[in-house]
């Protein structure tokens, strides 16, 4: 499937500002079932783009800006190979069949911070070991259960304010965003010991049942030795990277906000900030003799 992802970001200010460095985490992150065909950035005002690596592998655009402006609109344009399929088979290693398995000291270390809860012992956690039914239990079966029981707690919202709520707000007032129930996903397997990371990027699914408020969308990933890093959408309960654009992975989301920047100027100076993204199918159609 190949899919064209156009994602424009426009600022507005009442006067004239200068514009600082803007960071920005936009471009398609490549695995074995993403290619990214091409792959393009442009800025009005324009800007000089620094191309640079994070910790955890993502490209980043670090953008400077020499011209004051009273706007600013950035718009990423890109087209990419989608192969996942819809229903994945996965090999994971015999020793993590089973739920609780111990991972190998080489990959607990290598995991570190993936596999560690913001609380041991709080709320979330507690919540968590409830899915677990019996010791031993089949491991994809149990998190694909906890997959699909956090919509049976909390409800999808869209939420326009920015950062992600903790997971024990999202649990307390039973609802949240993408972003906020892919995180409360991700506190409760970590608290169940499995190393999980989060995932922001992009959905094309025209069966989905859930409106994301465009197609920007958040999700999490686990990792189970012998199968690696398995995509998790308790938004969409669904699991596989079928539909996913993944653009970046971290911690937490926090860390892969898409555009993050700031000016110069006083606060009254911001007027608005507007997000559209689309994503659409390119159908490739074979050439007649």
């Amino acid at each position: 499937m190949r899919l064209e992802i156009t994602h424009r970001t426009a600022y507005t200010y009442s006067r004239p500002v200068g514009l600082l460095s803007h960071r920005m985490l936009l471009a398609p992150r490549n695995d074995q079932h993403l290619h990214t065909i091409s792959f393009s950035i442009i800025c009005s005002p324009e800007g000089l783009i620094d191309w640079s690596q994070d910790v955890f592998g993502n490209t980043v655009a670090n953008v400077t800006f020499a011209d004051h402006t009273n706007e600013l609109v950035i718009t990423s344009t890109a087209v990419v190979e989608q192969t996942a399929e819809k229903w994945p088979v996965f090999n994971i290693d015999p020793g993590a069949h089973s739920y609780p398995f111990a991972y190998s000291g080489a990959d607990l270390t290598d995991l570190g911070a993936f596999a560690i809860p913001i609380s041991a012992d709080g709320p979330v956690v507690s919540w968590g070991h409830t899915f677990v039914a019996s010791r031993p239990t089949d491991t994809l079966s149990l998190l694909k259960d906890i997959n699909a029981g956090i919509l049976t707690k909390v409800s999808y919202r869209i939420r326009d304010e920015e950062g992600t709520q903790s997971p024990e707000r999202t649990l307390e007032i039973a609802s949240g965003s993408c972003r906020d129930i892919a995180a409360l996903f991700i506190e409760l397997v970590r608290g169940l010991g499995f190393g999980a990371r989060a995932v922001s990027g992009y959905v094309h699914d025209p069966d989905a049942t859930v409106d994301d408020g465009g197609s920007t969308h958040a999700w999490a990933e686990v990792y189970l030795p012998g199968a690696g890093w398995i995509a998790f959408d308790p938004t969409h309960r669904r699991v596989g990277e079928a539909s996913l654009i993944p653009v970046a992975i971290a911690r937490n989301n926090g860390q892969i906000m898409p555009v993050t920047g700031g000016y110069t100027g006083v606060p009254e100076d911001f007027v608005s900030l507007g997000v559209s993204v689309q994503v659409t199918e390119r159908r490739l159609f074979a050439a007649a003799n």
